[in-house]
């Protein structure tokens, strides 16, 4: 739903800008317009008629034939009352100019009228003074200038909105969650599993609530906290718990929120956002994926990026430029520590880091059961088994699951969410969704069937393989079917005997394929790569191979070159072939395991790749029976333990 909600974000941004970018235009013609109407205007009101002007000679002729009946003087303009040509009729007005310094009557006898003439037409001189006249005759002038003013406001207050904030682009695009906001708020409750985490995070806590209490005992709380782990451990969720916990504001952004193709605009940033949390402290300071800008300097071929460096010197100088009594946190996430710069990682930054491990059965079921607190479950659900199955799982993967189980429950209008549901949507996380309209061929589904069950069978029958927890052939994702093997407990020590029964559980498929049918498919492939490359492992890294030794010969790591790797070689070529030769003899020693119990349990490998022809699908229940007709051994956990 939140993809949906972003797709529907973005639209909704494009066609504010577009109706922005509409609107600006319409304003500018709008402008225009307005600048023309009243251009239009101040002239019809300024520029007398021109049927209503007369010239001298003719306001002289008026006079002299008695058809004045009075004259204004307004400075230049002259106002001629002419007499209603019939009785009761309106006073016709006309409109003349005077001389300019010289008297209008001195100009009238100029012009032939007698003085006794003159002196019957009432003659009155208006002083021409005060706010008015100056108004109306700056009007023309101001009306103008005062219309591009406007015009101008409105272009800049236009551009000041829809130039992506140009004057901004050197603010923080730090987001904030306020105390208040309860609908934010995330509590240490809401994140389930990782204790020893929330532990250590509980004395930021305890500081940010009390931190005189530290300050009077002379203690320097720390500046940094570093979370470190794989993705969807929970760092994000953890660093808002603390705030919520605390009650303080929380700034989040990301790394690469800094970083612009301007330089100095990503140092800038990160001043302002310091700036910011000094002015609300105490607060929080969470920047996630620091490794954007936090990678060593100096390291790798072609130089570093100028921009990131100077972002990471201004975050490096703003951490050093705490006081004591700032009460300022930053916390960061990353899920690779071991690129960031070791001034970051100092004493006096980054003093606490945290690492937090996917988690293990127990706290898989408290993170289950927090993601189930808004859904509806059937009483049949048991969220234990989902627990033991989710192996190697992180707390996303789990929301997820859960999320893809009620979606599952609503698309088959139930009212709640059945075991089967939560099973289905643990393979869907896992392999990938059915794909139902796939038309296998009879060979194929034999192939397969067979394929699973050599699979299934090695599995069960070597002592430090995982036990089988379901077979199937019905295809998913990219696989034709699978077989689901899980560890009777958390298994963080594996040993050199679980990875060779391991590899000759991978190869069981390989060794079915080619003893039932004689040949071989493409089937067996990704299983053939990832016994190979456990098998390397072993050899190169982990020390358990008796002819290499105890050290660790996989070389340093390839550097990129313009789209390629260039492989740091430091070995010799004996050492080289010495690697091959003790991989393939690992890969051959597992492959005749694998063929010997295979062959020495035909029956059992038999009947379980007919019952998946049959069936499809067998779960742990009724493959254990099949095991017990054949009195194959039923690994449980006193076996394990004992």
């Amino acid at each position: 739903m939140d993809i949906f909600n972003n797709n529907k974000g973005k639209k909704k941004k494009k066609r504010n800008k577009n109706s922005a970018q509409l609107s600006f235009f319409q304003q500018i013609l709008v402008s225009l317009i307005l600048i023309a109407f009243f251009g239009v205007l101040v002239d019809g009101w300024f520029s007398p008629k021109q049927d209503k002007k007369i010239s001298l000679s003719e306001t002289a002729a008026l006079i002299t034939e008695g058809k004045v009946e009075s004259l204004v003087v307004r400075g230049e303009k002259v106002e001629v009352n002419l007499l209603p040509e019939e009785e009761g009729g309106e006073v016709v007005k006309k409109e003349t100019k005077k001389e300019s310094g010289a008297a209008f009557s001195e100009t009238l006898v100029n012009y032939g009228v007698a003085p006794e003439a003159l002196r019957a037409v009432p003659l009155e001189i208006e002083d021409p003074s005060g706010i008015i006249f100056w108004l109306g005759q700056m009007m023309p002038f101001l009306l103008p200038v005062l219309m591009i003013l406007i015009l101008g406001w409105f272009l800049l207050r236009q551009v000041k909105g829809s130039n992506v904030q140009a004057l901004n682009f050197g603010n923080s695009r730090a987001k904030i969650i306020l105390p208040g906001d309860k609908d934010k708020r995330i509590l240490f409750k809401d994140v389930a599993g990782n204790p020893e985490a929330k532990k250590e995070l509980e004395e930021m806590v305890e500081f940010l609530k009390n931190p005189k209490k530290f300050i009077d005992m002379g203690a320097k709380i720390p500046k940094g906290v570093l979370m470190t782990g794989r993705p969807g451990t929970g760092k994000t969720m953890l660093a808002r718990a603390v705030a919520g916990e605390a009650k303080v504001p929380f700034f989040f952004l990301s790394g690469s929120d800094f970083v612009e193709m301007f330089v100095g605009v990503g140092a800038s940033r990160v001043r302002d956002l310091f700036k910011m949390a000094k002015k609300m402290s105490p607060a929080i300071i969470f920047i996630d994926e620091i490794d954007a800008v936090g990678r060593s300097r100096g390291v790798g071929i072609g130089g570093g990026n100028d921009e990131r460096e100077q972002t990471l010197n201004q975050i490096l100088v703003e951490m050093d430029g705490f006081e004591q009594n700032e009460k300022i946190i930053v916390m960061a996430a990353t899920n690779r520590s071991d690129v960031l710069d070791p001034a970051l990682l100092r004493p006096g930054r980054f003093d606490r880091r945290i690492v937090l491990d996917l988690p293990d059965r127990k706290d898989r079921k408290k993170i289950l059961e927090v993601h189930a607190n808004k859904k509806t479950l059937d009483e049949s659900t048991d969220l234990q088994t989902i627990a033991e199955r989710t192996v190697g799982f992180s707390g996303a993967d789990l929301e997820s699951l859960m999320n893809e189980a009620a979606i599952l429950a609503a698309l088959n209008n139930r009212k709640s969410i059945i075991q089967n549901d939560l099973l289905d949507s643990l393979e869907k996380v896992m392999i990938g969704p059915k794909r139902q309209s796939h038309l296998a061929s009879e060979h194929e589904r034999r192939v397969t069937a067979y394929h699973e069950a050599g699979h299934a069978i090695v599995a069960s029958v070597l002592p430090d393989a995982d036990p089988v927890h379901k077979v199937t052939i019905i295809p998913r994702g990219r696989a034709g079917g699978f077989t689901m093997k899980l560890p009777l407990d958390e298994r963080r020590l594996p040993t050199r005997s679980n990875y060779e029964d391991d590899i000759a559980m991978g190869l069981g498929g390989y060794v079915a394929e080619k003893k039932v049918f004689g040949d071989i498919t493409t089937g067996p492939s990704n299983d053939l790569k990832v016994a190979t490359a456990t098998a390397r492992d072993m050899v190169t890294k982990f020390g358990m191979s008796d002819i290499v030794g105890p050290v660790v010969v996989d070389g340093k790591p390839s550097q990129t070159l313009f789209g390629g790797n260039v492989e740091s070689k430091n070995l010799s070529e004996h050492m080289l072939q010495t690697i091959d030769n003790e991989v393939s003899q690992i890969i051959q020693r597992n492959l005749a395991k694998a063929e010997k119990v295979i062959t020495d349990y035909y029956e059992a490998f038999v009947e379980i790749a007919e019952k998946l022809l049959e069936v499809e699908t067998l779960e742990q229940e009724e493959y254990n029976l099949i095991l017990e007709k054949y009195q194959i051994p039923i690994k449980k956990l006193q076996e394990k333990t004992s």
